[in-house]
């Protein structure tokens, strides 16, 4: 029995005030070499740079040249496969998270952390532990629920529908929407979306057997049991299949996109979570988490034909959703970034790169404060870097997963007070109810 369903749907719903927002989170599974997304093209930086990446190192005349608002005089270009995302960026709707990682407490540098008086994350290089991690944002625990989740549990309730979550997942479960109240409502990026009973199907059959299984299973739906138990089951298998069609015909009735999508999974993906938003007021809706995984990113070879394919395949997903929710005119309602397990090292194993800690994300959306660089992008020198760990160029990270989704939070209407509910760390980093926000990348 789903007693977490249970309790959700015995939530009240609150009046909507039709005041949309939705988060869309895009995992990198396997660890992005994230320094290879961003790359300082100052020429003493460029040069470090260079040193220290040696074969990993991309052409200065391959990048493609960006202008932050708020670097001064440091110059910085993109991977040469992000062409979109330059745009984006110059058009002011779309920002980089520099050195951004899951940290319990601030660690100041590298006497810090070998003095062993501050927290470390459990499992620092570990795969599973730090995707975990970065879906939690409770690094020094393994924790089941997630910050999706828990942001949910807090605003479920200002959904008007109360059949289906407002946590869409196109990547099956997941722990940043398992909330202690809430669930993921899995959808695929084909057809109409929902997923529930297979359709019958067979040739020359005219739609019999699909209506001789539907009246068997509401037959058994519809009967009344004296177990609890069973009956439980059997309502909640109903507003499953009920809420599987609720969602199918909303999707059905979205009119098609001008912008085309490209043929990769993570494009069909956000063409989906597009049309679950242009149907946000016929489902009830008003606030939506989505989350989506793109895997394949632990390069630790041929990272530089890896990468020219893979980031290309980002840049046209992150840039058509964009393009199709200018269409629906709600871009500045929507902001979508990205996560992933750590960066890499700065220096190659021999055409590869292996795990690290500290990266860069992107965030992208019409509320944020795009054309910058937030939090410190680092110095890439090895030698007498504070940052630096290790001979292989690990970097401490100086911004904290909690400040990235804590700013996130605050725009999505949680709270200040509700802040440490869902970020437990969050007083490590931020003071909520500060008059500034955690780093200053969205409209507050």
């Amino acid at each position: 029995m789903n007693l977490k369903l249970l309790n959700a749907l015995a939530q009240p719903p609150l009046t909507t005030n039709n005041d949309y927002k939705a988060l869309v989170c895009v995992l990198l599974a396997g660890g992005n070499d994230s320094f290879n997304l961003l790359v300082p093209t100052e020429s003493d930086e460029y040069a470090a740079y260079t040193a220290t990446r040696s074969d990993l190192s991309l052409l200065e005349a391959q990048l493609l040249p960006i202008s932050p608002l708020n670097t001064e005089s440091r110059g910085f270009g993109i991977h040469p496969s992000m062409a979109g995302v330059q745009q984006l960026f110059s058009q002011g709707n779309l920002a980089f998270l520099a050195n951004i990682g899951t940290l319990i407490e601030p660690i100041a540098g590298y006497s810090e952390y070998r003095s062993g008086i501050k927290k470390l994350p459990l499992g620092l290089y570990s795969h599973s532990d730090q995707i975990q991690h970065w879906q939690t944002s409770v690094p020094q625990s393994r924790e089941a629920i997630g910050w999706g989740g828990r942001l949910a549990d807090i605003l479920m309730s200002t959904n008007a529908n109360q059949r289906i979550s407002m946590n869409i997942s196109l990547s099956g479960r997941n722990v940043f929407q398992a909330g202690n109240m809430s669930l993921e409502y899995t959808i695929s990026n084909q057809g109409n979306g929902a997923e529930g009973i297979t359709p019958v199907s067979g040739y020359g059959n005219n739609g019999l057997l699909q209506r001789i299984r539907d009246q068997a299973v509401n037959n058994l739906l519809e009967d009344v049991y004296a177990n609890i138990f069973q009956s439980t089951i059997s309502s909640l298998t109903k507003d499953s299949i009920d809420a599987q069609k609720e969602f199918a015909d909303a999707i059905a009735q979205v009119a098609p996109f001008n912008t085309t999508f490209s043929e990769h999974y993570l494009s069909k993906n956000m063409q989906m979570a597009a049309k679950v938003i242009a149907a946000r007021e016929r489902l009830g809706f008003s606030r939506q988490t989505f989350f989506m995984t793109f895997g394949g990113w632990d390069h630790h070879d041929e990272v530089l034909n890896n990468q020219l394919n893979m980031l290309g395949i980002v840049n046209n997903a992150l840039n058509e959703f964009y393009q199709v929710l200018e269409e629906l005119n709600v871009a500045d309602k929507v902001t979508t970034f990205t996560i992933s397990d750590f960066a890499r090292t700065l220096t190659s194993n021999g055409r590869g790169s292996d795990h690290a800690w500290g990266g860069n994300q992107i965030v992208m959306g019409g509320a944020v404060q795009g054309q910058r660089i937030l939090g410190q992008y680092p110095d890439l020198k090895l030698d007498n870097n504070p940052l630096n760990i290790s001979g292989r160029g690990v970097m401490i990270p100086t911004t904290s997963t909690d400040s990235f989704f804590a700013e996130m939070a605050l725009w999505f209407g949680v709270s200040p007070n509700d802040l440490v509910k869902i970020l437990p760390n969050i007083g490590n980093f931020y003071t909520p109810g500060s008059a500034t926000p955690p780093i200053g990348f969205l409209d507050i």
